[in-house]
């Protein structure tokens, strides 16, 4: 039977060599000296061994976790605490706010469903995460528009005015606007936006009648800088924490956050979203969240690492220590090598690196060429995989992200193998 025609453009093999293909060929100093090393996937290694111990020493499954379960009663509960804790919000985030998913993909691709109409668009900043566009696009007729900043600091107030023109240019073009997404922190430039930026983006959504969804999955992954002095990087501020009242229609406010980044388990399918003031959002996800329900024991795992307050504050205050000195080796590596890389980062897990730059200026006879592919392919004949910024949707060709939370001797190896590429 022939597919769909939306199964046949999502079946399309993806040109070069396949991600799947360099997971299951990782490099290993004992067992595996010739695969590739990969700073290119989201994903933190650092502190698998302390999370990995206290799963096992707290995991105890009764029948009721072979069960579909009483509405996740235990895991909303423990979150809700734990996040009004941790994002200081304005309003204490109570159960009844939270709907669960098996990951903040599932929760955008909910909202868009539940937010947008096919055919209306969010907006989406550039450079992007990349799996943005098709969580947001792929099984619901949404679609996105990139904002494009030419050379204004997306983090600056100056953004707002981009981000109105890219709506007004959509919706003269036909295309009505139902949102707009932050990445908060954000992935991949590893920033975050001051409380007055925030602010003039809720205005901005309440004058055009558009939700602001703030994917929050890095917030808890802030830690200092002690490498670049300028420019100074902003603390985080969760949406959810500043004084919004007459600014917007709360019910327009939505927040992601899962244990995928914070907690470096990506395998334990666990995100949110907190939508304090739109109980009709609950109503109408409630139905569809049966597709993307979480496992009786990732639920069990995750609420017993969120009750244990001692244990998660000592975890985190680890967790940011280790981020911040892996950045200090990614950064001075960038610095020694005359790599241009994105500085005032003070959060998530990546360095943003122009790579294109530095392979010109080592080969003046590639200026002018697909920077994009010949360094992607000298990368790749290195063994080392990293994410390019093509797929980021970047304004600039030869940007590349670099995830620098991987035990040193790893990211050391990945490192190296990159400059060996460039030469």
């Amino acid at each position: 039977m022939d597919l769909s025609l939306r199964a046949q453009a999502a079946g399309k093999p993806t040109p070069g060599v396949s991600l799947w293909d360099i997971l299951q060929n990782l490099w290993d100093p004992d067992t595996n000296t010739s695969g590739f090393v990969s700073l290119g996937v989201a994903e933190n290694t650092l502190m698998h061994d302390d999370i990995l111990k206290h799963i096992h020493a707290s995991l105890s499954l009764t029948s009721k976790n072979l069960t579909y379960g009483d509405g996740s009663k235990r895991l909303r509960a423990a979150m809700s605490r734990f996040l009004t804790r941790q994002l200081a919000p304005v309003e204490p985030i109570e159960p009844g706010h939270i709907l669960l998913t098996n990951g903040c993909s599932s929760a955008i691709e909910h909202l868009s469903w539940a937010l947008a109409n096919p055919g209306e668009a969010f907006l989406l900043a550039q450079p992007y995460y990349c799996t943005f566009p098709m969580d947001i696009t792929l099984r619901t007729g949404v679609h996105v528009v990139p904002v494009p900043f030419e050379g204004v600091d997306p983090f600056s107030v100056g953004c707002v005015e981009m981000y109105e023109e890219a709506l007004v240019q959509a919706q003269l073009g036909g295309t009505r606007i139902a949102g707009l997404i932050l990445c908060s922190p954000h992935n991949p430039l590893g920033r975050c936006y001051p409380r007055e930026v925030l602010l003039r983006l809720m205005a901005l959504c309440e004058k055009h009648g558009i939700h602001l969804v703030s994917d929050e999955i890095y917030a808890l992954s802030v830690w200092e800088n002690t490498v670049d002095e300028h420019p100074p990087a902003s603390p985080f501020e969760s949406c959810l924490s500043v004084p919004s009242e007459g600014v917007i229609d709360p019910s327009r406010l939505h927040v992601l956050w899962g244990m995928s980044k914070d907690f470096g388990a990506n395998g334990l399918r666990v995100g949110a979203i907190i939508s304090q003031h739109n109980p009709a959002l609950h109503a109408a996800l409630g139905p569809v969240s049966l597709y993307s329900s979480v496992s009786q024991m990732s639920e069990n795992a995750t609420a017993s690492i969120l009750e244990d307050e001692a244990w998660h504050d000592e975890y985190l205050a680890n967790n940011r220590r280790k981020l911040s000195s892996c950045y200090e080796i990614a950064a001075s590596w960038a610095k020694e090598n005359g790599i241009p890389y994105s500085k005032g980062v003070n959060a998530a897990l990546f360095l943003w690196v122009d790579l294109g730059a530095a392979y010109v200026a080592r080969h003046p006879e590639a200026a002018g060429v697909d920077v994009d592919t010949i360094v992607m392919q000298a990368l790749l004949k290195k063994k080392v995989y990293l994410a390019m910024g093509k797929d980021f949707g970047s304004e600039v060709p030869g940007w590349f992200r670099i995830v620098f939370s991987h035990p040193e001797e790893y990211l050391r190896m990945g490192l190296q193998r990159t400059i060996e590429a460039l030469e």
